[in-house]
């Protein structure tokens, strides 16, 4: 570890020690070290082929159109329930135990920030493990969506959809604002594993208004960050130096 990255590690120690109102905002590479794909990288969804781009099997738009070809996909590449919490999970679910971490806002939907123990999570993009009948409104578990073949189908025979925010939706306005109070009455924002490249998701730390700001990313974000504390690195790996 070479002496620029211990220093600033250094300072995060300082901002961690006397945080009390934290809240972490994170991004699909904090479930990378899980074994989850994320979208962007070099190895991610979007560079591999297939018939449709994944930006667009990820729309409602193809959802509606080519529902069993969505699902033939989502299983095959959105569902993760094997995937267990890493380094950065637990150490986020630790913070919050201790008093020190207000909450976690999440744009991913693998439900592993609550399998780690953290239980304020506010899931912009919604969970794979919450599905639901588009007809009678039905819950169903993501084992019902992941054993299906085809179209899962509830009992009244209406389609069973993933509790996911695709492409052409609306984020949750109440989970949305309870994302946006929360980052505004913290004293300390954490930014990790998140290219700050999908909106509205990337505009909400514009709302924070507290004392310390960090950014912890493999590789420099999509959009600059004045004034923050800048960590290139794996958090997972970073978190397990604090």
């Amino acid at each position: 570890m070479d002496e620029a990255l211990q220093e600033k590690l250094a300072q995060l120690r300082g901002i961690v020690g006397k945080m009390k109102r934290g809240v972490f905002f994170g991004g699909a590479g904090v479930s990378t070290e899980s074994g989850i794909p994320d979208f962007r990288s070099q190895d991610g969804l979007y560079r591999q082929k297939y018939a449709y781009p994944p930006e667009y099997i990820l729309s409602r738009t193809f959802f509606d159109r080519h529902t069993a070809e969505f699902f033939d996909f989502y299983r095959d590449k959105m569902l993760a329930l094997d995937a267990q919490p890493n380094a950065a999970h637990k150490k986020l679910a630790q913070w919050e135990a201790e008093g020190k971490l207000a909450a976690v806002v999440t744009q991913n939907i693998d439900g592993l920030h609550q399998k780690a123990g953290s239980r304020a999570v506010y899931e912009l993009h919604g969970s794979v493990l919450r599905n639901f009948c588009m007809a009678c409104g039905k819950s169903y578990p993501v084992e019902a969506v992941a054993a299906s073949a085809g179209v899962p189908r509830c009992s009244c025979g209406g389609v069973i959809k993933p509790d996911v925010v695709l492409y052409e939706e609306p984020l949750d306005q109440r989970v949305l604002e309870g994302a946006i109070a929360r980052i505004r009455a913290a004293d300390v924002l954490i930014v990790g594993g998140t290219s700050l490249n999908v909106y509205p998701a990337a505009g909400l730390i514009d709302f924070f208004e507290g004392d310390a700001l960090v950014v912890v990313n493999r590789g420099a974000p999509a959009r600059a960050v004045e004034g923050a504390l800048y960590i290139d690195g794996k958090i997972g790996e970073v978190f397990s130096a604090l």
